[in-house]
């Protein structure tokens, strides 16, 4: 028998024994790692073989004690996002939504997001994307940083915007 067979049967007979207990492990194991959702959080339990009715009781209990917050959680990845991967409010709605996070907290956190917000990140982006592209022809140059931007999620209105003030042509 192999050791993950053994690690298996361990885990079903603790489940069967104490379902909450391991739950609260697991759950508060993730959480260790990095801050995750609700919706991340159950789907992790039910992964893992816990119970639904054990894994919202878990995460009710969570949530109670201030370790699960999704409000705070799309607030922090919204900034975060922003400030690190210089990516559009249409990725960050995308990503939060995968993430569980109910449509009204999507709203809510991105309504914030304000069109000059998203125009600085776009041109943040792609002054840095823009260097390495110096030596290029300026039709190469052009067509690899329109890609960036709209693999970013930036609208084209942007994406054009931003490449005029960098001044780079399509011919």
């Amino acid at each position: 028998m192999s050791s993950s067979n053994i690690e298996g049967d361990l885990l079903e007979e603790e489940v069967a024994s104490d379902p909450y207990q391991v739950g609260t492990t697991i759950a508060l194991t993730a959480l260790g790692r990095r801050a995750k959702s609700r919706g991340e959080l159950f789907s992790l339990l039910k992964k893992r073989g816990i119970a639904e009715e054990v894994a919202n009781a878990i995460l009710f209990r969570l949530q109670e004690q201030g370790f699960v917050n999704d409000y705070e959680f799309a607030r922090y990845w919204s900034e975060s996002r922003q400030r690190t991967k210089k990516v559009s409010r249409r990725i960050i709605i995308g990503e939060l939504r995968s993430k569980g996070i109910s449509d009204e907290i999507i709203e809510w956190i991105t309504s914030d997001i304000s069109d000059d917000a998203e125009y600085e990140n776009a041109l943040n982006f792609a002054t840095r994307k823009a260097r390495s592209y110096a030596k290029l022809e300026p039709p190469i140059a052009y067509r690899r940083l329109h890609g960036a931007l709209s693999r970013r999620g930036f609208s084209g209105s942007i994406v054009t915007r931003v490449i005029q003030e960098l001044g780079i042509s399509a011919r």
